[in-house]
């Protein structure tokens, strides 16, 4: 059983989402859904408001009875889709582009050797928009070889031919990729890579613009925790989000960080604004930060400490607490197999429902009557957890 010191009865939740393109309503219903489900586990009630969108950001309210403790939770998306999609709006031609040049960047800088020290998954994830694109293409060209050798056997006429199907064919590639996601990922590591570690302006902008909600929320005293949620690349976004709130305002802030891919970021040579994120708050006095992962998910750097791993750990590090979801003591046999292959869904995990919570409820922690560290109060890191450095890039600039 959590220990309650003082229950939560109002709560301020922010969701960061990771690299995503579509709105942030698909996160009310999958929060609808899942979280039904889980209650019906778990024997609480928790029941959703209708959806809010006020013109600056869209949330919701979550009505939670865990018991004799009622609780109101009103979450709000820290959204930053439309930063997604302008980054995901190239062609085919500027896709391959990209292919080139977030290979040269990961390679060149050592970062991708660096990440192969850490967990098999995050490489072969990363490895896998690269050979698929280049298998279409492959596959393009030799189908239109084959195609105007067939109709044109002559030289000049069969060159022509050859190049002008190799578009279409790619094409007709692209227009499949809702269900191989090869495009989608390779936007997405591209757009990590594109200042090699830094953040581009635009999105340094909307980082402030979520600071400044987040210190709006922690300057109010109706709320008895703000919780800010990180999902995927939306963690190493957190980090550097909480690294500048005012430590004046801390004293309720809480910080649950869910499928991390940090390294993806942190080990890029120019990444030394969240190197420098990281290792302030880490040692940060007034905040509770919960990092969980599992390493049944091949999308995330399971149990790899976000902080250690970056080079920013030491005898001084306070957070975050490392444990695991550990999805096969949590999940089903029959859940386990319906996910063996669908890594997207793995990902998503932390944010469902599961058949034996062990330790982790996102449910409870988000519309529970505890605190995070009240919830995960006395819990031991997890002992499989990464702690050693693995980055080449350790420098931090200056603040």
């Amino acid at each position: 059983m959590h220990r309650i010191d003082t229950p939560v009865k109002h709560r301020k939740v922010f969701y960061i989402p990771g690299f995503d393109p579509f709105p942030p309503r698909r996160y009310r219903e999958l929060y609808r859904t899942q979280s039904r489900a889980q209650a019906q586990i778990s024997g609480y009630q928790v029941t959703l408001s209708a959806q809010r969108a006020d013109g600056h950001r869209f949330g919701w309210s979550v009505q939670g009875v865990f018991g004799e403790h009622h609780v109101i939770s009103d979450f709000t998306v820290l959204e930053w889709s439309d930063l997604v999609k302008s980054s995901m709006s190239n062609g085919i031609f500027a896709t391959y582009r990209q292919l080139v040049k977030t290979a040269l960047i990961y390679g060149t800088s050592g970062a991708l050797f660096d990440i192969m020290r850490l967990r098999r998954g995050p490489v072969l994830a990363a490895l896998y928009p690269v050979a698929m694109l280049v298998v279409r293409l492959v596959l393009a060209l030799a189908v239109a070889y084959g195609v105007a050798s067939a109709i044109y056997p002559w030289a000049g006429a069969f060159a022509g031919v050859a190049i002008g199907l190799v578009w279409p064919i790619l094409a007709l590639f692209q227009r499949s990729d809702g269900r191989l996601f090869a495009y989608y990922l390779m936007h997405d590591y591209a757009h990590t890579a594109q200042g090699r570690g830094a953040y581009d302006p635009a999105l340094q902008q909307r980082l402030a613009e979520f600071r400044s909600d987040i210190e709006q929320a922690l300057s109010d005293p109706h709320w008895d925790e703000v919780l800010v949620v990180g999902h995927s690349s939306g963690v190493h976004l957190g980090v550097s989000v909480l690294a500048q709130i005012d430590t004046a305002l801390q004293g309720r802030l809480s910080f649950l960080s869910l499928g991390h891919v940090v390294p993806m970021v942190a080990f890029l040579p120019q990444a030394q604004q969240l190197r420098a994120d990281l290792h302030d708050l880490a040692r940060r006095d007034g905040l509770v930060w919960v990092d969980v992962t599992a390493p049944g998910d091949a999308c995330s750097f399971g149990l790899c400490d976000p902080v250690a791993v970056s080079g920013q750990g030491g005898q001084d590090q306070k957070w975050p607490l490392v444990i695991s979801a550990a999805f096969r003591n949590t999940l089903s046999k029959q859940r386990l197999s319906y996910l063996r292959f669908r890594f997207f869904q793995r990902h998503f995990q932390y944010l469902c429902a599961f058949d034996y919570p062990q330790g982790f409820d996102y449910f409870g922690i988000t519309a529970g009557p505890w605190t995070l560290g009240d919830y995960f109060a006395g819990r031991s890191p997890s002992p499989q957890r990464i702690t050693r450095a693995a980055t080449r890039h350790r420098d931090r600039g200056r603040r």
